[in-house]
């Protein structure tokens, strides 16, 4: 039966559409010509709905079943947290205009108006505005049309969300008339792509049943046929932050990093934005950003550029490479060997940062650990591309560092792959692993209702223990892993965490289980205060 734009609807259509992202990312990756030929526009994408869908399932969480609450938060509530989700998770210049189309439609549904036509539209307006030197034949143009085509129907939500699917995919199969590098390559636009898959799965969501997606390649449109367009290697960097700050001082900021580079992307509002933007001097476009307000989440990518050929240098037969949440866990593991990935608070790593990684150990044989459940679709994705490229990759799916830690432990190149597969599998397995982080804001939890401030306690990924101090309730939970067994502790610790967390919790386990040994790791900043792993 057909939905109304509602706030299950919304729920339904994230999942979907990170479903389907998922489904043609690597499809996406591989047509990602403009405006850097860099392979990752897909990821980007998918990497943007994923904060956006994790965003809308949260508030969702705030909302449990009856009695207490009726299970279905306000519409605006989803909405909105879909647009701020996308704001912060929002990757590269495909993932920075996706946002700003989200936030132009949560507009328009948040306040009331259950007029999908006119939220498309908004959202098409607001990404045009966003973009310094809009440019036809890309992710804007699709927008535009799919908004036009939505304003022309009539009916039920399902059926102008029909409508504007088929306007989109008209003028994404036209994109290679309209922008010489798609002509050139062969392809239509990237961005406009992953738009596409993504209004198809708003159809699925409100009306139940799947677009019918024509799958023929674009006709190569000649070179002499298409604009012209400059030539050149472009900026050295892409940069990429949040911003606090207010409207003037961001169009001012605007003006400034128009002069210094391209590809300028700003969006948000309501004091908080998203900047992107290609230049050759990354420190000033972050310093541009310092000027403007606070700048935080800082990301800075060097696009591969043309080197001189070097001698090869021999490949080794196997190596490990490792995704960690600190800098002290990546000195640790690199001393043990290992190739290294740095996921910082809020910024996991996209699949190309992976392949890079893999690329980077120069082995024939590379075990992938991406310590972390929410990187495994990501870490899949980065192990295909690296088979496609000839290199022989296991995923063991290590769902935290400390896992990680155990398998490297008991690392022995010297054995056969698939035998030093199997060990570190095992190592991983037996390791269950435990975190303690502080609530941002009241909550639900499977151990009951948490406040701002609370310090949670999480085993295997669920809420446990809701303490009031970081000592109190990391006892507790040691002493809850710890009934079922263990024979090693491990602790990694956060910069942040108190100077003496450590001893006091060594004296614990000392006291309280005998002939359990424990190992303390300095983290560095990893996000959380401490990781705990039981061996």
């Amino acid at each position: 039966m057909p939905q109304t734009l509602d706030a299950v609807a919304v729920r339904g259509w994230c999942a979907q559409a990170l479903d389907a992202l998922g489904r043609d990312r690597e499809a996406i990756d591989a047509i990602n010509v403009y405006p850097v030929a860099d392979g990752d526009t897909g990821t980007n994408l998918y990497l943007t709905m994923e904060s956006a869908a994790q965003a809308v399932e949260a508030v969702f969480a705030a909302y449990p079943e009856p009695p207490v609450y009726a299970g279905v938060p306000p519409t605006a509530d989803v909405v909105r947290a879909m647009a701020h989700g996308a704001l912060l998770g929002a990757r590269g210049n495909s993932g920075t205009i996706l946002a700003q189309l989200l936030r132009g439609m949560a507009e328009v549904v948040a306040a009331g108006e259950g007029d999908l036509a006119l939220a498309l539209d908004r959202a098409a307006s607001a990404a045009y505005q966003a973009v310094a030197h809009p440019v036809e034949g890309t992710v804007l143009t699709v927008a535009a049309a799919a908004a036009k085509a939505a304003a022309g129907a009539n009916g039920t939500p399902a059926a102008v969300a029909q409508a504007a699917y088929a306007g989109a995919r008209d003028a994404l199969d036209a994109t290679p008339s309209q922008l010489a590098a798609l002509g050139r390559a062969g392809v239509v636009d990237a961005g406009g792509r992953g738009l596409v898959t993504m209004l198809g799965a708003l159809v699925q969501a409100l009306s139940g049943e799947a677009p019918v997606v024509r799958r023929e390649a674009p006709v190569p449109v000649p070179v002499d046929d298409c604009p012209a367009e400059a030539a050149g290697a472009g900026p050295a960097f892409e940069v990429i932050y949040l911003l606090e700050a207010g409207d003037a001082a961001v169009d001012r900021l605007r003006a400034r990093l128009d002069r210094l580079g391209e590809s300028l992307v700003v969006v948000g509002g309501d004091g908080l934005w998203n900047v992107h933007v290609h230049v050759d001097d990354a420190g000033a476009a972050v310093e541009a950003g310092v000027e403007a307000g606070r700048p935080h989440r800082i990301r800075i990518t060097h696009f591969e550029q043309p080197t001189p050929v070097e001698p090869p240098r021999e490949q080794v037969q196997r190596a490990v490479v490792a995704v960690v949440p600190g800098e002290g866990l990546a000195g640790l593991c690199s001393e043990a060997g290992a190739t290294t990935v740095l996921a910082r608070p809020g910024e996991a790593p996209a699949s190309g940062e992976l392949v890079e990684a893999i690329r980077r150990a120069h082995a024939r044989e590379v075990v992938l650990l991406p310590n972390d459940a929410e990187l495994r679709h990501t870490a899949a994705a980065a192990v295909e591309q690296a088979r496609a490229e000839g290199i022989r990759v296991a995923l063991i799916p290590t769902r935290a560092a400390v896992q990680g830690i155990a398998a490297l432990a008991v690392h022995a190149p010297e054995r056969r792959f698939d035998e030093d597969v199997v060990a570190m599998t095992s190592a991983a397995g037996a390791t269950r692993h435990a975190e303690l982080a502080v609530a941002e804001r009241q909550s639900w939890t499977m151990a009951g209702v948490c406040q701002a401030g609370d310090v949670l306690g999480l085993i295997d990924g669920d809420v446990v223990v809701i303490g009031q101090d970081l000592a109190g309730t990391a006892r507790t939970v040691l002493d809850r892993m710890l009934a079922a067994g263990g024979e090693l502790v491990t602790l990694v610790l956060s910069a942040d965490a108190p100077p003496d967390l450590a001893a006091q919790l060594e004296s614990h386990v000392g006291k309280a289980h005998l002939a359990v040994d424990t190992v303390v790791y300095e983290g560095g900043r990893q996000g959380v205060p401490l990781l705990i792993g039981v061996e």
